[in-house]
C-alpha cells in the first residue's frame, strides 16, 4: 500500500471514529472528501444531474443518520460507492415501477440556482459520452464507470455486482466495444 493510500485510509478511520462520537466537523470532512467523486459516478450512471444529486443527498443523509449504529469493516470509499450504486439501482427500479411522466412533457420551470456541479453537463464532449453511455445496458455502464472512473479492480466490481469476474470482464469488453461503436457513429459525417 502506498504512503498516500495509507494516509487516506488512516484519515478515514480517524474521521469515522470522530463521526461515531458525534463530530459534525468529521461528517463535513467526509462529505467534502467524497461528494464530488460520488456525484460524478451517479451522473455517469443515471445520465441526469438532478437525479444524481438526489441520490448522493440520500446517501449522505442515511450515512449521517447511522452514526450511532455505523460499523465499518472495509474502506469508507467502498462503503460510499456501494451506497451510491444501491441508490442508482433503487432509482432505476422505482422508475420502472412508476413509469413517471417524461420530463419533456413537464412544464418548463426556470432554475435560479447556481450550482458548481453543472460542470458535469457543460462540455460537448462530455455530453456525447453521456449519451453514448446511456445507450449501454446498465450493468455494462456500471462496470465501465467503476473501472474507468474509480480504477476499481474487476474482482471488487464482481463483488459489488454479486457476479463472477468473467461476467464482469464480458460486460466491460462488450460495453467498451458498443461505446466505441456509438461514439464512432457520432463522429462520422
Amino acid at each position: 500500500m502506498s504512503f498516500s493510500v495509507c494516509n487516506r485510509v488512516m484519515e478515514d478511520k480517524l474521521l469515522i471514529w470522530k463521526f461515531k462520537r458525534g463530530s459534525r466537523e468529521a461528517l463535513r470532512r467526509i462529505y467534502d472528501k467524497y461528494h464530488g467523486r460520488l456525484l460524478k459516478l451517479a451522473v455517469v450512471l443515471t445520465g441526469d444531474l438532478d437525479i444524481a444529486e438526489d441520490i448522493i443527498q440520500d446517501v449522505f443523509v442515511h450515512f449521517a443518520e447511522s452514526a450511532n449504529r455505523f460499523g465499518l469493516t472495509g474502506s469508507l470509499n467502498s462503503y460510499l460507492i456501494t451506497s451510491t450504486l444501491n441508490g442508482v439501482r433503487n432509482q432505476r427500479r422505482d422508475n420502472r415501477r412508476r413509469r413517471l411522466q417524461s420530463l419533456d412533457e413537464a412544464e418548463d420551470l426556470p432554475s435560479f440556482a447556481e450550482r458548481p456541479e453543472q460542470w458535469a453537463v457543460l462540455s460537448e464532449q462530455l455530453e456525447h459520452l453521456r449519451c453514448a453511455m446511456t445507450g449501454l445496458p446498465y450493468e455494462q455502464r456500471e462496470v465501465i464507470t467503476l473501472r474507468m472512473a474509480e480504477n476499481m479492480p474487476f474482482g471488487q466490481i464482481a463483488g459489488l455486482q454479486k457476479t463472477s469476474i468473467s461476467t464482469v470482464h464480458g460486460r466491460y469488453r462488450y460495453g467498451i466495444e458498443k461505446l466505441r461503436s456509438l461514439l464512432n457513429s457520432e463522429v462520422k459525417v
